[in-house]
């Protein structure tokens, strides 16, 4: 990976409480792995950003390397890698997902 490709997905990772990087759009999304990651953040009521990694093929390989984490989904928190849809859904039914977007002050979607 570039430093280019790494400047901007720090960017987009440290300028947004909450960032989804995925296949596709929360409106249509491309793999049943991002459609679920995107119905937990609409169950927790967050405002976040969405990035398709389908029309940026840099970042797409990019955010695998600055996650060190294989496959996307991947969900960003106040700067943190949280991890895939599996882990998503895992610390969605545990309220453990709750309980670190109520932690670190992340505002409700409008």
């Amino acid at each position: 990976m570039t430093n280019i490709v790494h400047d901007r997905i720090a960017d987009i990772v440290n300028s947004n409480d909450v960032v989804l990087f995925m296949k596709g759009t929360p409106f249509f999304p491309q793999c049943g792995f991002s459609s679920t990651a995107i119905a937990i953040l609409e169950r927790l009521n967050v405002a976040f950003e969405s990035v398709d990694v389908l029309a940026d093929q840099e970042i797409r390989q990019g955010i695998k390397e600055y996650s060190d984490w294989p496959t996307v989904p991947q969900l960003y928190i106040k700067g943190e890698f949280v991890g895939g849809s599996d882990i998503m859904m895992e610390m969605f039914q545990a309220g453990e997902l709750h309980a670190l977007v109520a932690e670190a002050g992340v505002k409700p979607a409008a």
